[in-house]
């Protein structure tokens, strides 16, 4: 049953909506005061006992990028988890007076309610024996519920959860799928389904049999998933359990600390923005700030006003695309940076009259050659990483003497035109800086521009010597993640 605008007023899902977008704009999505409003005008259309319409009714309202999606799903877990006494860690009661409260309660939050499946007081009398049968039996048939509520059983069974102990999910979610051995049930139940057919199975329907089985007992890991995080908000509350869960957008991950997951989804998230980014700085070149008064325009125009210059016009500037040389350290500390900057330089080069690239490590190279006529970026700089020759002495970064190859090899074609980006942690081994360099590049090029991928407090830390080189030029910017590298390509056109 849908609840009213007055009903919603005086509800306790009020208070937890609010919360709920108070931690989704923490966890790094765009959420306005109108997408705010949006989303409780939604939940008045829906039927609040239907978790899935409810939560895609916050989904369409709230969530702008698809990218943005996974980060959604976490919150609203945890938000809208189902909790009650069934749900504090210990008591280990499966059934109790508050399903009796719940029933016909139209007031109870989504997923607040009594589980779905059940879990019934009869399977804690199951002997671990029979526990893995009736899971085996589930996970051959696809018996969602029964996956469910068996779910539930071993997280009270094997996860072994204790009020108040700041153990974290993964440890409870580790010991309940080692009890399970998940891995032994796949080779069960494929041999199962080899003894249910009297005639050979094909290589190709033992793929498709083998995949539907993953794909069930990935399903299974969810709900055990789910069902510990239940507990542990219902013991620890959400706002700490959406701090500890919170993890980065795409946008946010570190490029120097990302896993192989978010590198992953780093790839998938340059695509788009590339598109985005590249329309927006077309729009900003077309619809610039207006020029200097066009007197003879403006005096020729107030003809039609009987020679009162009603109307002034101005003279709109015709900004010149600039000439961009990247130079990127693509050592073994900042070479995802140096990746990611590279893609998205090129992938928008049509913004700039021409692109040059050169990387070094202690040697230095010019790669222009390897991102012409390519369609696949990503290719191109895979071809970077692997065949450039940026080895000189022994493979540590030598700024000074890769500085000292590019003045001496090219340091010609700079001219007033030529913005120059150079990509790198400044971390020169203790190797001469030669930053003398930087000073004549400045005097010859339009603008020199520093990015570092490392964090602020790093800087000139340790072997780090940004500041020296810093000095002689026109910015040096923090480049840790892809929203700061958006920020900083606006500012070259």
């Amino acid at each position: 049953m849908a609840i009213t605008d007055s009903e919603l007023e005086n509800s306790p899902l009020l208070e937890l909506l609010g919360g709920f977008i108070v931690e989704l704009r923490e966890a790094g999505l765009p959420v306005s005061l109108t997408e705010n409003l949006d989303a409780m005008e939604a939940v008045t259309h829906i039927p609040l006992e239907d978790r899935e319409a409810f939560k895609y009714a916050l989904g369409a309202t709230l969530v702008k990028n698809h990218t943005h999606w996974k980060a959604f799903e976490v919150v609203f877990e945890v938000y809208f988890s189902m909790r009650g006494e069934e749900y504090v860690i210990g008591s280990g009661s499966e059934g109790s007076d508050s399903d009796d409260n719940q029933e016909g309660d139209e007031s109870a939050l989504p997923g607040q309610g009594q589980p779905q499946g059940g879990g019934g007081g009869g399977m804690q009398s199951l002997t671990p024996e029979q526990l893995a049968e009736m899971l085996f039996n589930a996970l051959l048939n696809g018996d969602m519920a029964m996956m469910s509520a068996l779910a539930r059983q071993a997280v009270i069974r094997f996860a072994g959860m204790e009020p108040g102990r700041p153990v974290g999910g993964t440890y409870y979610l580790y010991r309940t799928l080692r009890n399970l051995d998940l891995d032994g049930m796949l080779e069960k139940l494929m041999e199962a389904t080899k003894s249910q057919t009297s005639e050979p199975v094909s290589q190709f329907e033992e793929r498709l049999e083998r995949d539907e089985f993953l794909d069930r007992i990935e399903k299974l890991k969810a709900e055990v998933e789910a069902e510990i995080r239940r507990r542990l908000v219902a013991d620890r509350g959400v706002e700490a359990m959406a701090r500890t869960l919170r993890k980065p957008l795409p946008e946010d991950v570190d490029f120097m600390h990302a896993s192989r997951e978010e590198m992953a989804e780093l790839r998938k998230a340059i695509y788009p923005l590339t598109r985005k980014l590249a329309v927006r700085l077309a729009r900003k070149r077309r619809h610039g700030r207006k020029g200097p008064l066009d007197f003879r325009n403006t005096i020729r125009h107030s003809l039609s006003y009987g020679g009162v210059p009603a109307e002034p016009k101005f003279r709109f500037p015709r900004p010149a695309k600039p000439e961009i040389m990247v130079i990127a350290d693509i050592s073994g500390s900042v070479a995802s940076f140096a990746r990611f900057t590279l893609h998205l330089v090129y992938a928008i080069s049509n913004q700039f009259s021409k692109v040059r690239s050169f990387v070094f490590i202690d040697g230095l190279d010019e790669v222009t050659k390897f991102f012409e006529g390519v369609e696949d970026i990503g290719e191109a700089v895979h071809r970077v990483n692997t065949e450039a020759d940026v080895v000189w002495v022994d493979g540590h970064s030598d700024y000074g003497h890769a500085f000292d190859v590019f003045w001496e090899r090219f340091g010609r074609d700079l001219g007033p035109k030529t913005t120059v980006l150079i990509l790198g942690d400044a971390r020169n081994n203790y190797h001469a800086s030669q930053s003398w360099i930087i000073k004549e590049m400045k005097h010859k090029a339009r603008k020199v521009y520093w990015l570092n991928p490392e964090p602020h407090a790093y800087w000139d830390t340790g072997d780090s010597i940004v500041g020296e080189y810093t000095t002689h030029t026109d910015g040096c910017y923090e480049v840790r993640n892809l929203r700061q590298l958006e920020n900083f390509v606006e500012k070259l056109v």
